[in-house]
């Protein structure tokens, strides 16, 4: 029997923030009823003394991630916004390299066509930072979540 077995990923250490963070799923499991008292106080001393992310996997494995605070989900809205307008900048880039191509082999600058595409294109992403959110917690189609804004 050939025992050839790749060698174990390195435990990576863990930082300060990485055990907050575990104590903050142990503190909503506890006040969630997921944890008692007495289980969450054995969990969070080991959070505090854990070494490793293994350590800190193990206290939580059995707890489900907290839902994303409204903080946390506007930043993550704005990154999402943020990178559509990188994309849409991208585009800009691309037809008007078109364009000036187009304009190059006729010998004359023509009419720039990307300003409709591109302003139809702003006039969506900025509409969608302007329109009202969906902050009520319905159970309506989505459970209440809004679409990345």
């Amino acid at each position: 029997m050939d025992d050839r077995r790749e060698p174990a990923a390195p435990a990576v250490r863990v930082s300060d923030r990485d055990r907050d963070e575990a104590l903050g799923v142990l503190t909503v499991a506890l006040v969630e009823g997921r944890l008692d008292p007495h289980e969450h106080e054995i969990r969070a001393k080991r959070a505090l003394r854990a070494r490793t992310d293994d350590e800190l996997a193990a206290l939580t494995a059995d707890l489900p991630a907290p839902a994303p605070t409204r903080s946390d989900q506007d930043r993550k809205d704005l990154r999402e916004w943020l990178a559509e307008w990188r994309y849409w900048l991208g585009g800009a880039v691309i037809m008007s390299g078109i364009w000036g191509a187009r304009c190059a082999q006729k010998g004359e600058l023509t009419y720039y066509w990307p300003v409709t595409p591109l302003a139809v294109w702003a006039a969506v992403l900025i509409a969608i930072a302007i329109w009202p959110r969906d902050t009520g917690d319905s159970d309506e189609g989505d459970g209440g979540r809004t679409v990345a804004r």
